[in-house]
């Protein structure tokens, strides 16, 4: 019986909770399919595998939603749900672009923040799901997040 692809064994780590180690993470990120810029268009919802790094408390302060991909030069990089639990635009962490980067030896889509020293890097999992990888200065190495398209509620 053969191992399931990487794709697979990614949507298994998400499905069972996100619970998984730095290194794990990493060797699955590592075999993904670069995506284009193009993929990344539209709004998407963030969530991030559980392996300890400290970006996951952050994040859960801050009540994350996702980003919004405008177009490769209007980002926004940090969704957050405010006390309505509406999608906004959190200001402070400003805007990005994307641009294709070449990390951990794929050239693929990335996110480069406008203002801050951080580039999140995307691989493809499925046509609703991107792997990311955050790579910054003064930030620890291996924080992992998925983003999956969002797709607001019909009423």
């Amino acid at each position: 019986m053969s191992s399931p692809g990487p794709e697979q064994a990614y949507l298994d780590i998400i499905s069972s909770g996100g619970k998984t180690t730095e290194e794990a993470a990493t060797a699955i990120f590592d075999q993904l399919k670069p995506v284009p810029p193009s993929f990344l268009i539209g709004e998407w919802v963030g969530a991030d595998f559980d392996t300890g790094h400290p970006a996951t408390q952050a994040l859960v302060a801050l009540k994350w939603a996702g980003k919004l991909f405008r177009s490769e030069e209007d980002v926004d990089p940090i969704i957050v749900y405010d006390e309505e639990g509406k999608r906004v635009w959190l200001e402070s962490y400003g805007h990005a672009r994307i641009r294709e980067v070449k990390f951990r030896g794929v050239v693929s889509a990335a996110m480069a923040y406008d203002d801050k020293p951080i580039i999140d890097h995307f691989r493809y999992v499925n046509e609703d799901t991107m792997a990311s990888m955050m790579d910054g200065k003064g930030v620890p190495e291996g924080y992992h997040f998925h983003l999956t398209r969002y797709k607001p509620a019909k009423m």
